[in-house]
């Protein structure tokens, strides 16, 4: 019952932080060492549970992800309207080819507290400029978001790589930056997180593979349906929000956090 009990807790912030840019990871981590919730064990179900994250977006968007679907089928790739198969593809292929070049190294080197407290406080400094940066708005909607602006995402995606960056914080200040409007990054990184994110969490699954077993499976699938509970309130609360929210409150809160992981974690 208690292992029940921490992975609803832990499905709740992964729920609750996957699509905020606040840094699901940095939650994770944190909540883990506080619930003493560690090991293979503990990997293996943060792996799991993110998938209850990435079918909360998927029911959400299903009408748009269907349309793609039939547009990839149909080799309808690059049509004008609205978001395209090709602007996942741009959006897609930095993170995909780096990702995979350097998995083992990411895994190794920064999934430690020390490193994602470096990135909880350069995200935020990230998110303060995007939004201190003047530039025009040539993307009001996520449908008006161009080719070069859906690369220039993928490639502030990168940034996201580095855990306690965010992605939604990375890309969100990177549409910023390139001239789309929040509420149209935020969109559109909710879109490229479904496939990015369920491609990421197959190839952990199976380097994980061993750790998997069928006496964790109730453990597993009520972290998962925590998650994807909250995901979908999150989504929808923060996308009805986000034109009212300033990216640096989350920048503040990453801040607030950061210390908090300095005290807890890493000292």
């Amino acid at each position: 019952m208690e292992d029940l009990i921490k992975a609803i807790i832990l499905g709740i912030v992964e729920g609750l932080t996957e699509f905020l840019p606040v840094s699901s990871t940095g939650h994770m981590i944190l909540t883990a060492d506080l619930l003493n919730f560690t090991g293979e064990r503990a990997k293996s179900f943060e792996i799991v549970v993110q998938l209850g994250a990435v079918l909360a977006v998927l029911v959400l968007y299903w009408k748009r992800f269907a349309g793609i679907i039939v547009d990839v089928v149909k080799l309808n790739w690059m049509h004008k309207k609205g978001v395209n198969p090709m602007h996942l593809i741009l959006a897609m292929l930095p993170a995909v080819v780096v990702g995979l070049l350097l998995h083992s190294f990411i895994k190794e080197y920064l999934f430690s507290p020390q490193t994602v407290l470096i990135g909880l406080v350069l995200g935020g400094i990230l998110m303060i400029v995007a939004e201190r940066v003047k530039v025009r708005v040539t993307a009001e909607d996520v449908d008006s978001i161009t080719y070069k602006q859906a690369l220039g995402i993928g490639l502030f995606q990168l940034l996201a790589l580095w855990p306690g960056f965010s992605r939604s914080g990375s890309t969100i200040s990177g549409g910023l930056l390139i001239g789309t409007s929040q509420k149209a990054a935020a969109e559109f990184t909710f879109i490229i997180s479904v496939p990015v994110m369920f491609g990421a969490t197959l190839l952990d699954l199976v380097k994980s593979r061993e750790y998997l077993t069928t006496q964790d499976l109730p453990l597993f699938l009520v972290g998962l349906a925590a998650a994807f509970i909250v995901a979908m309130i999150a989504v929808v609360t923060f996308l009805n929000l986000i034109k009212k929210l300033k990216l640096s409150w989350f920048a503040i809160y990453r801040f607030a956090l950061a210390a908090i992981f300095l005290i807890f974690v890493v000292l």
